[in-house]
């Protein structure tokens, strides 16, 4: 009978193949010679090669992982040496593998071989791209035990994860102020070193971020790439595309703690809550009157400079606010989508109900300083108000 010579192996063996049928186990009969007697062993196949596997297994002898390919080893190895084969030209960074040198030195070169079909948006790293195309196919598959929120990556849920934990591990070592992740960290000491490293060529504008930068740039090129699925409006920023997504679900996810109206957004909230705190933190540099938001006192200046920026189409009519436009055009339209409920009677404005309804209620809010007469509107008011100051509206008209 010939012998067999197993690669893996420097021992020669004396088979003793018996085969009963395709689905028994192949025997090996081995024979070791011991000098005074023969011993016979009977081994599997499969057991031959879990052996020859074994051998084939590279472990390390820093820590308990185990690599089947040596060369594996040889890169892994470099963790516990501290060794790095691969230099950069440009920066002198070292690297541990020639592939990740080959990514490190796009940042040098700028090069984002990998594209997303769905917006063109580019990246040095496939791994980015994959995480971004997340953001169109709307994949959420990191979920959080805790509270139920999903996440696109890892490293969003496990950031997340802290606001549950309560973990800062980054700390800022000019006021001592922790944070949850290393970038708010690195954001944040900007403050401290007023470094703004991200310039615009366009308008000379710097900013402390890259995100900020990238998002600055989209208002010179005009580039929208979020885009909404319900009516396909564009938006320069996820974040905005989210908010206006509330607009279709009717989502209101912040609440008001005094009154507990809701809004879609936070900013709108912190704006509610002015009105309970009785804040107004803009004023009139003109007349000095004090306004609860920014929007408020921006269209109010407009009654100084009589700036008038929203036109009609139809007559051509300028008004100072969007939302007085929109209601010139109902005239137009011959639009009156405000009915009362008493007698069925429709109105172009709310404002035009509401003070229509108050002859069915009988209320009249407004009352005289001189004669405590109450009226239910203001324009009412102001009218009789004249005859105290000793001029009635007749004569009013006729002086003018």
């Amino acid at each position: 009978m010939a012998s067999v010579k197993l690669e893996d192996c420097s021992q020669t063996l004396e088979p003793n193949v018996n085969i009963k049928d395709e689905e028994e186990e192949e025997k090996i009969g081995t024979s070791v010679n011991h000098g005074d007697h023969v011993e016979t062993f009977s081994t599997s196949r499969g057991q031959q090669q879990e052996n020859h596997r074994a051998k084939r297994s590279h472990p390390c002898p820093h820590c308990e992982e185990i690599f089947p390919i040596l060369s594996k080893l040889k890169i892994h190895l470099k963790i516990h040496t501290g060794e790095n084969l691969y230099s950069c030209t440009d920066c002198g960074k070292s690297l541990k593998t020639s592939q990740a040198l080959t990514v490190h030195q796009r940042v040098h070169t700028g090069e984002k071989p990998y594209s997303c079909s769905d917006c063109g948006e580019r990246f040095s790293h496939q791994s980015n791209l994959k995480t971004h195309q997340r953001i169109h196919t709307g994949e959420k598959p990191y979920y959080c035990s805790d509270c139920g929120k999903c996440f696109t990556t890892s490293t969003g849920l496990r950031v997340h994860q802290r606001t549950h934990t309560g973990e800062k591990p980054y700390f800022c070592s000019d006021c001592g102020r922790s944070f949850i992740t290393s970038r708010t960290l690195t954001v944040h000491q900007k403050m401290h070193t007023g470094e703004k490293p991200y310039y615009c060529s366009d308008c000379g504008e710097s900013f402390s971020q890259q995100s900020n930068f990238k998002t600055h740039q989209r208002t010179h090129t005009g580039d929208k790439p979020y885009y909404c699925s319900d009516c396909g409006k564009g938006f320069s920023q996820q974040i905005h595309l989210k908010c206006h997504q509330r607009t279709h679900t009717g989502e209101k996810p912040y609440s008001c703690s005094d009154c507990g109206k809701g809004f879609s957004q936070q900013s709108n909230l912190k704006c509610h809550q002015r009105i309970h705190k009785g804040e107004k933190p803009y004023s009139c540099s003109d007349c000095g009157k004090c306004f609860t938001t920014s929007t408020e006192l921006k269209v109010h200046q407009r009654g100084h400079t009589g700036e008038k920026p929203y036109s009609c189409s139809d007559c051509g009519k300028s008004f100072s606010q969007q939302g007085s436009l929109k209601i010139h055009q109902r005239i137009h339209k011959g639009e009156k989508p405000y009915s009362c409920s008493d007698c069925g009677k429709c109105f172009t404005t709310s404002t035009e109900l509401k003070i229509h309804q108050r002859r069915h209620t009988g209320e009249k809010p407004y009352f005289c300083s001189d004669c405590q007469k109450s009226f239910s509107q203001l324009a009412t008011l102001k009218t009789h108000q004249r005859i105290h100051k000793g001029k009635k509206p007749h004569q009013l008209s006729q002086a003018s």
